[in-house]
Parts: C-alpha cells; structure tokens; sequence
C-alpha cells in the first residue's frame, strides 16, 4: 500500500537497455492538441489571473485542508521533496477526477499504488526517460495537461529558465510539481516524510496504514503542517487526517490486511 510502504516493481515501467526511445518533442505537441477538452483551442487560451485564483486541481480531501485556498491553484509552480506516496496521490486525485497528468522523468513512482488510490491510467502519461531535456519535455506537457510532475535527477534549473515555465503554466492553466532538484521561485513548497506504520504487530500480518507528516510552505505566512494516514478499505487506498486518539492495532493476518 503506497508507493513507500512497499515497491511495486511490476507496476514500474520497463527501463531495460531495450526500451523504446522517448517520444520526439514534436509528437508530444500533436498528442496534446488531440487530448479531448483540452487540445488546441484549450493549449492557446490564456486565462485571466483572477480566473486562475478562482480554479483549483483536484487533490486528496485531506489534504486539502493544509493547502492555502483548499488546493493546488492551476497554473501555479510546486516545489515537492519527500516521500511519493503523497505524488501518487496527487496524480490519482486529477486523473480520478476526469483530469489528465504526466509524470516526467521519475522513474520508481508506484504506479499500482497510485491505481489502489483511484488513478486512471488512461489519462495518465508516463516518461520515465525524457531525454537530456527534461524541463523542455513537461513544458510542452503543459500545453495540454492540468498535471504535470517533473524529476530533475538532482540537477538545478536556473531562475530565468523557471520563470519562463512558470508562466507558460500559468497561461496555459496547468499546474507543474517539480521534485528531486532546485527549482527557485515555487508558490508553494511541499514536504511529506513518512511518520510511522500500523498493522504489522509483533513480526505478524501485513501493512494497514502509512502515516506522512506534510508541511506546506508558500511566499507568505508561517507553514502548515499536519499528519495525514493512508488506509487501505475494502481495496482501495483512502486518504484520512490523523487521529489524535487511536487504539492499538492488534496483528493482522493475510485475509484481514491491506495490500
């Protein structure tokens, strides 16, 4: 359950020396105008700005408690470091939600974990490899997704290229997360670390819940922080704000655990 609390390596892409290429930036370009709802009439519209304050991306419920405003704001730049448990929440939440993600150059995001979140592969793009260029991959992604989530391999982008990106997703009404790297000049920083788990009892039974400590921090104000908990119900991994009471979790076997 959740990309951290257990690989799922057969949900992986194959990244094998036989893979494929990764697709040409051209045909990125003519897969997002045929993207339905969005394509070409919706990549060249630009937004007003108090359009964009009003419009927010689906996330998980209980996160959005944390966030300013209840959300993620569509156009807006987020810095993410931390665990991927809470990236696959955020790609299952807009995909759920009738939205269209990518993920660009992040290669070990558990795509099952993501799937047992809600996620809709069909409106989901994968690049695992983008290239040398992987801002340049999710900046025409922008064009036609309101999702995109961008691994930078550690590397760091300059400030007048990040504020060329920022503003083609604010005109273009897409909202970029951008993680493993320095990206100056985000809205919003988002940390999750996992805070501990429930179920497994005495050296018996099976994963039941990931606790994450999130802090949000923006331009302005002190950050919000918060614990929120994945459960796993009837096969689906649910979202919940911590309990400040909770009971001892008594072992677990295979036929009451959660995957």
């Amino acid at each position: 359950m959740g990309s951290d609390a257990k690989p799922q390596e057969g949900a992986q892409p194959h990244t094998t020396s036989g893979r494929a290429s990764p697709p040409t930036l051209a045909e990125l370009r003519r897969r997002m105008a045929a993207i339905p709802g969005r394509g070409e009439a919706a990549a060249e519209r630009i937004p007003l700005d108090a359009e964009l304050r009003r419009e927010s991306l689906a996330v998980p419920p209980a996160l959005a408690g944390l966030l300013p405003g209840g959300g993620l704001t569509k156009g807006s730049v987020v810095s993410y470091t931390g665990a991927r448990s809470l990236l696959a929440g955020l790609l299952a939440a807009v995909t759920e939600d009738g939205g269209h993600a990518a993920v660009v150059g992040v290669p070990r995001l558990g795509l099952l974990a993501a799937v047992e979140m809600g996620a809709q592969l069909e409106r989901l793009a994968v690049i695992p490899d983008p290239g040398p260029d992987p801002v340049e991959v999710a900046a025409v992604l922008l064009d036609g997704l309101d999702l995109v989530v961008l691994g930078l391999g550690g590397a760091a982008v300059a400030p007048a290229r990040t504020r060329v990106i920022a503003a083609r997703a604010r005109n273009k009404g897409a909202t970029l997360v951008v993680t493993d790297g320095r990206w100056p000049g985000a809205a919003l920083h988002l940390d999750a670390r996992i805070a501990g788990y429930a179920g497994l009892g005495h050296g018996r039974g099976r994963l039941r819940s990931l606790g994450l400590e999130v802090e949000v921090r923006g331009k302005a104000g002190p950050p919000r922080r918060g614990r929120l908990d994945l459960r796993s119900n009837s096969g689906r991994v649910e979202w919940a704000r911590h309990e400040t009471v909770t009971r001892a979790v008594e072992p677990a076997d295979a036929s009451e655990a959660a995957s």
